[in-house]
Formats: C-alpha cells, sequence, structure tokens
C-alpha cells in the first residue's frame, strides 16, 4: 500500500507575521507628539492653578492688599497633591496627573479647587468628540468605529463611547428644535417625506419622516424641520406645519409638494390660496405607472418635451396636444396628467429663470438619497428620535451642504395671478 502525502513548502509558524495592518508603521513625529503631550497637559493645568493662587508651588504666599486698596483680594488656598486622570484626545489616550488644592471660602470653609481647561468628569478632548461623531456620521455603525479609529485611538473607543458621545448631540438637537423662526426671511418652502425603519417595542417598523426645507430670500436653501410621524396623513403633515407657526415662521409665498393628499389638505388648512407646485418628477413616474412598459419611452419624450419647453405657451400648446394624443392612444396616462390640474405647471407663474428649481422637490431627494446611504450600515435605526436627528445632524455637521436655488436672483419677483389654461 502506497501513502501519498503533501508537504507545504512552510509551515504556518515558520511565516513571520507583522501583527494588523500599519502596525509596524513607525511615524517619528506622531511618536514624538504623544511623548510630550502628557508633560505639555500637566504643566498647563499647573499653571492655570498657580494663577490661581497668585503664587506658584513651594513658593510662599505674596501679601495679601488690604480692604482699602480697591484691589480685588487675592484667593487664598493650599495644594494637596495630585489625582491621576485618563484623557482622550487627538493625540490617543494619556494618564496625566491633575493637581488638587483646597480653596479658602468666606464663610471659613474651603472648597475643592476645579480647572476651567479640564472640566469635571470630563474623559476625552472636544475634538475627540467631533472626530468620533463624524466618523459615525459617515456612514459607519458604532461597532466599526472603534476599528476605523484603532490606529489613532489604539482601540481605547468602542461602541459604548460612540453611544455617549452620540447622546451628546442631543442637546444642540433639543436646541435647535426650540429656535425662533421669526427673523428668517424665507420666502419658499419644500416639502416631501421619506420612509425609515427603526426599532419599537423591539420589533422593526416603518415610520415616515417629514422634512421642509426652507429657501430665504437670498436664494440659500435651509433645513426647516424633520418630524418623525408614524404616517404622511393630513394629521401629521398639519403637525408639522403648526409648529413651524407657532416658531414664528411666516406664511411663505410659494411651496414645492409631492403631491401626497395628507399634505395637499394640511396645506389648504393653513394656507388656504397659496401658489403650489406639484413635483413633475412624481407626476412622471404616476405616468408611467398607469401605461404598458412599451409605452414608457414616448410617454417621458413628450411628457419631458412639455414640461421643458422654453416659454409658457409652448407649455400650454404641448399640454394640449399630450392630453389629445394620449385620451386616444391610452386614456389612463391623460386622465392622470389632468388629475394634477394647474398644480403641475405653476412654476410658469414665476420668472423663467426659477423653472429649474421650482419644478421638482429634487432638493430634499437628493437628501432621502444621501440619508438612506448613510443608514444602509444599520438597516434598522434604534429608535424614531434617533432617525431624525440623524437627519438634521448631517447637515448641521457639514456631511451634507445645500447649495443656492437656481435663478435666486429673481426671487423677489411675485408669482403671477394667472393660472395656466387647462382647456384641452
Amino acid at each position: 500500500m502506497t501513502s501519498h502525502s503533501t508537504t507545504p513548502c512552510a509551515l504556518l509558524s515558520d511565516i513571520e507575521t507583522s501583527g494588523q495592518l500599519f502596525d509596524n508603521r513607525f511615524d517619528p513625529i506622531e511618536a514624538g507628539l504623544r511623548d510630550r503631550v502628557r508633560t505639555f497637559l500637566q504643566a498647563m493645568l499647573e499653571a492655570e492653578l498657580d494663577e490661581m493662587l497668585a503664587r506658584p508651588r513651594y513658593a510662599r504666599r505674596a501679601k495679601l492688599p488690604s480692604d482699602d486698596s480697591g484691589e480685588a483680594p487675592a484667593v487664598t488656598g493650599h495644594r494637596h497633591g495630585h489625582r491621576s486622570r485618563s484623557l482622550l484626545g487627538t493625540f490617543g489616550k494619556v494618564e496625566i496627573a491633575v493637581p488638587r488644592a483646597r480653596l479658602d471660602t468666606p464663610d471659613g470653609g474651603t472648597s475643592e479647587w476645579k480647572s476651567r481647561a479640564l472640566r469635571a468628569y470630563q474623559r476625552r478632548t472636544l475634538a475627540a468628540d467631533a472626530l468620533i461623531a463624524g466618523c459615525y456620521l459617515a456612514g459607519t455603525n458604532t461597532r466599526r468605529v472603534r476599528r476605523a479609529l484603532a490606529a489613532l485611538f489604539r482601540g481605547a473607543v468602542g461602541k459604548d463611547t460612540v453611544s455617549r458621545v452620540w447622546r451628546k448631540v442631543k442637546s444642540d438637537w433639543d436646541a435647535w428644535n426650540a429656535r425662533s423662526l421669526a427673523e428668517e426671511p424665507i420666502v419658499r418652502l419644500i416639502l416631501d417625506g421619506t420612509v425609515v425603519r427603526v426599532r419599537l417595542d423591539r420589533q422593526a417598523t416603518a415610520i415616515s419622516l417629514l422634512v421642509v426645507i426652507g429657501v430665504r430670500a437670498d436664494g440659500q436653501k435651509v433645513l426647516l424641520a424633520v418630524k418623525a410621524m408614524g404616517s404622511e396623513s393630513t394629521e401629521a403633515w398639519r403637525a408639522v406645519l403648526d409648529d413651524l407657526i407657532g416658531h414664528g415662521l411666516r406664511r411663505p409665498e410659494f411651496l414645492i409638494v409631492d403631491g401626497a393628499p395628507g399634505l395637499e389638505n394640511a396645506i389648504a388648512a393653513v394656507w388656504n390660496g397659496m401658489p403650489v407646485q406639484r413635483c413633475t418628477v412624481h407626476k412622471q413616474r404616476n405616468l408611467l405607472a398607469h401605461a404598458p412598459e412599451r409605452l414608457h419611452d414616448e410617454i417621458s419624450a413628450d411628457y419631458n418635451d412639455m414640461m421643458y419647453a422654453a416659454t409658457r405657451k409652448e407649455v400650454e400648446a404641448r399640454r394640449k396636444a399630450f392630453i389629445r394624443k394620449w385620451r386616444l392612444k391610452h386614456r389612463a396616462v391623460a386622465d392622470s396628467l389632468q388629475e394634477a390640474g394647474d398644480r403641475l405647471f405653476t412654476f410658469t407663474r414665476l420668472p423663467p429663470s426659477q423653472w429649474r428649481s421650482a419644478r421638482t422637490t429634487n432638493a430634499i431627494e437628493r437628501l432621502h438619497e444621501e440619508f438612506k446611504r448613510r443608514i444602509k450600515t444599520q438597516t434598522v435605526l434604534p429608535s424614531a428620535d434617533t432617525a431624525a436627528m440623524l437627519f438634521w445632524a448631517l447637515l448641521a455637521s457639514g456631511q451634507i451642504n445645500m447649495r443656492k436655488v437656481d435663478g435666486w436672483q429673481t426671487l423677489a419677483a411675485k408669482p403671477i395671478d394667472q393660472p395656466i389654461d387647462l382647456a384641452a
């Protein structure tokens, strides 16, 4: 009997490994900086205490000024050792010896000295918190942040740290929700909603995020509201609009919506008679849903030819031609276009330079896409409040920037009163 065996070229134990990637890369600049951080921090805290006591360590107390000298009396007290404190910053994690002191109080007692540079119970610098939060906002979940920042923090950041940093953002979120809008020169609103999955009662549940973007008089887009609601019902949208008005939002001059019935009913109850533009992209999808796929290219060509006409009269003429053609060829398409009425063409009441930005809700759709890309790594968000706060934080942190609307130079022009001719 013959046995056959295969001998490997080298055993695994014989292969020299260098550990994790980047572990063997030595940077003398970083190494020198980290070695000096501890000394610098301790010297800074000692100098702060020296200034408070008006004398360096081991020095005698200076002569106190008399009560009639006009000078503020010096703070008196005494040092009593140090306490160890760990601090995490962009320089990594260091252990420092924080000086301690007891300060005399007017009632004859003493109080513990507290550093203004290093707050009580502070374990991370503000720059480190900003870095951790920025990494989380960029699309990394809480567990992956530790791996993403391992080379910088050397494993000192875990998922619990990321959660604590994220909870600190809530104070800014609460302040943003409570701000006054009375001084915001808003002339236009863009409103739309998106569906996200969050964890409610330990179950993944779909909720709606209702988003409102405002356009200032100078054309700059700003986020005005983002609310987590159960749906896009009339009551939900009415609550959002009432909240904006309650914070001082003035009546805008123009609205852009996606055509959801709940939103349109809420607008009619709050701002009846307001010029409202229904998103042309949403309506195009509706038209295609009413026709077989073999007609989609032809419908899209006719629809775009109508919507992107150069003048108001051309838009009217091509609309009539669209209705006549598709009423004979596929009536459901013509009926769907007529259902939108003149709200689909409200943009023609504005100067032509604004048509591109006024036809659609694309400004919000872009935010929705970026938000969905961001939460893809988490699948289900922890709560409805977290979903709304995360949406806001992407803009507040600068992860997403919004530019001015096209045609902002003519925003001062009021929409004309005459709607488009619907005769076909």
